[in-house]
């Protein structure tokens, strides 16, 4: 089971702070089986980036407007950890759509799984496979309200993603 230390750097970032070397900085300090749960005020891209590059996988949840809680979990911990899996499923019901995008040129793959998106009822889960991390997706999906986890693969070349759908998403996108 991953333990995770907390850091909350909203109040830093509304100061208008710069709070990059402390979150670094309790990296570093982390043991091997730790995981960290950062509170921030918006979704710090480039540092889930930087992170990812460095063996991290995430889960991005926004909470409010401004209130983003970003789970980060080393990768060799999820590889090994059954219970990992097992709290995936119960907070993530099963896919209902399995989309394999990964010999699709861009924006194709992006456009298919918005498409798919529209149909889909509140709380339904999309899973896709892509050749690339779908960066321009997550900001249209952050507009729309929906959640999701994604992470490449063991190989590095394959990106896996689950989308769950949200019905405030779906009433927001028209306003």
């Amino acid at each position: 089971m991953v333990q995770f230390r907390e850091l909350d750097v909203r109040q830093i970032l509304r100061d208008g702070g710069m709070p990059f070397q402390l979150i670094m900085d309790t990296f570093a300090s982390l043991d091997p089986d730790e995981g960290l749960k950062l509170r921030a005020i918006f979704e710090p891209v480039p540092l889930i980036r930087q992170l990812e590059r460095r063996g991290y996988s995430h889960v991005v949840k926004r909470l409010a407007d401004d209130d983003w809680e970003i789970d980060f979990v080393p990768n060799k911990l999820i590889r090994r950890s059954e219970a990992a899996i097992a709290a995936t499923e119960v907070v993530w019901p099963d896919p209902v759509w399995n989309l394999d995008l990964t010999d699709l040129p861009p924006p194709e793959p992006m456009e298919r799984i918005l498409s798919r998106l529209e149909t889909m009822e509140d709380g339904e889960v999309l899973f896709a496979l892509l050749n690339r991390e779908p960066v321009f997706l997550f900001n249209e999906l952050k507009t729309r309200g929906h959640e999701w986890i994604g992470n490449f693969d063991s190989s590095g070349k394959t990106y896996r993603i689950m989308i769950r759908t949200s019905a405030r998403g779906q009433d927001d996108a028209g306003v």
